[in-house]
């Protein structure tokens, strides 16, 4: 049976990476650090879930404590690793950028060198579309220019430089994953969809920015761990590869309001400016992840936010929102 390292475990992508390894059989080892960058009962919760799986292992590690995460690769030989740990938030990173050089560049080195020591075959990282910066060329093919805007953006495009670095050198497979608007159940509480959701059930308001002229390539975690699992399992050639890990299908916010109007007759917004590090609209192409994997399925938008929102509401005591 195939042993997983997944970092970041408890996260949102994480954990649903974690949730669907587990019902393939897999033997996973989750690591992540807590931290209370959003609500930690939310990432408690989660854990908590993934610890009743028999095949599921928790260590609390931040990787960027080489001495606890090289010991942890030393008691266990994993045959893949799943790096999805990091510190996130693009406005947070231009307000405190020094919180991001630890866990998102010290860190991501600690794991990959330790990939190289310990023989790993492969390391599937997490990336972010943020790379892109404010791109005028739509939709973003993955060769595009990188103009990262935020010490957030930064980090992660420094990733993607370590990686085709250590995959020339030394003979290691990495594949980045540059993950666009990911939403749905058990969704990160910080970001839009969950902001909008607590805002109704709390009866309160919340901010619309730009006045709502924003979009965003919103994916659906259930399509975004489909297109994951696909890719994993192909004997890709190339030493590196990148893919965009997205719907294809930009959305205005002020089309998501409105489908929330539907669900929440209170809902309620105040719209405001253009906020710094706020990209205007973000549309990725996934057409290179399609000639890996095939035909991509790409759950509806109405659908897919009517199951996040049923899943919150029937969720209401269990998650503390």
């Amino acid at each position: 049976m195939k042993k997983i390292l997944v970092t970041g475990c408890a996260g949102f992508i994480g954990f649903h990476l974690c949730e669907n390894l587990l019902k393939k059989n897999y033997t996973v080892y989750g690591v992540d650090n807590l931290n209370n960058y959003y609500p930690l009962f939310f990432k408690k919760k989660r854990l908590n879930f993934l610890l009743k799986k028999k095949n599921f292992f928790f260590k609390k590690i931040d990787i960027s404590d080489v001495k606890k995460i090289s010991s942890f690769f030393e008691l266990n030989k994993f045959d893949s690793v799943f790096h999805l740990a990091a510190e996130p938030g693009v406005r947070s990173s231009i307000i405190f950028p020094e919180k991001y050089i630890n866990p998102n560049i010290v860190g991501f080195f600690n794991i990959i060198n330790l990939v190289r020591k310990h023989k790993i075959k492969k390391i599937i990282y997490a990336s972010s579309s943020s790379v892109y910066g404010n791109s005028k060329v739509l939709p973003i093919l993955e060769n595009h220019k990188k103009i990262p805007e935020s010490f957030y953006a930064f980090s992660k495009y420094a990733n993607e430089q370590m990686a085709e670095l250590y995959s020339k050198i030394y003979n290691i497979k990495f594949i980045g994953l540059r993950f666009f608007t990911i939403f749905g159940e058990w969704g990160r509480p910080d970001m839009l969809i969950g902001k909008v959701i607590s805002a109704c059930i709390k009866n309160k308001k919340f901010d619309l920015n730009f006045y709502g002229k924003h979009k965003r390539d919103f994916t659906y975690i259930a399509d975004a761990i489909d297109m994951i699992d696909k890719v994993y399992k192909k004997n890709l050639k190339q030493k590196h590869s990148i893919f965009n890990i997205c719907s294809n299908r930009p959305i205005g916010l002020k089309r998501i309001v409105n489908i929330f109007k539907m669900h929440f007759k209170n809902i309620k917004f105040q719209q405001r400016k253009h906020q710094l590090g706020d990209v205007y609209i973000t549309h990725g192409s996934n057409s290179r992840l399609k000639r890996i994997i095939g035909p991509i399925s790409i759950t509806p938008i109405n659908q897919s936010l009517i199951q996040t929102i049923n899943w919150y509401k029937s969720n209401l005591n269990f998650i503390n929102i």
